[in-house]
């Protein structure tokens, strides 16, 4: 079973999907702590879809493609889309998400789940 950390960038394999789900081996963002993701016994993650169509909405985060994240063009994680997954749904690692995203994205994610 593989073991992803908060903050990684991994393409999933969002196959079968249903209705307007995802489809195909696209990126997402993990979001579950590292204590949940290091469980061998856990066999889900939290994470947030990541797409290269993204809109001027305050939960869409636009990130830059670099080395460390390993996104090779412009792509928005989307907040809105926040998903439970299998560990098997995940293929490999792509790379680490930069911290000046982080606080973005946490706000965003506030916002989306009303959580203030």
């Amino acid at each position: 079973m593989k073991n992803p950390n908060y903050s990684e960038l991994w393409y999933i394999d969002w196959n079968p999907g249903r209705g307007s789900e995802q489809t195909g081996i696209r990126p997402a963002l993990i979001i579950q702590n590292d204590l949940a993701n290091q469980n061998n016994r856990y066999p889900n993650t939290i994470v947030l879809a990541v797409s290269t169509k993204g809109k001027p909405v305050s939960f869409h985060i636009e990130i830059k493609p670099s080395m460390n994240n390993g996104l090779k063009e412009i792509s928005y994680i989307k907040c809105e889309q926040v998903m439970t997954i299998s560990k098997d749904r995940l293929v490999n690692k792509i790379g680490v998400l930069e911290d000046e995203y982080k606080a973005k994205i946490d706000k965003a994610l506030i916002r989306t789940l009303n959580i203030d």
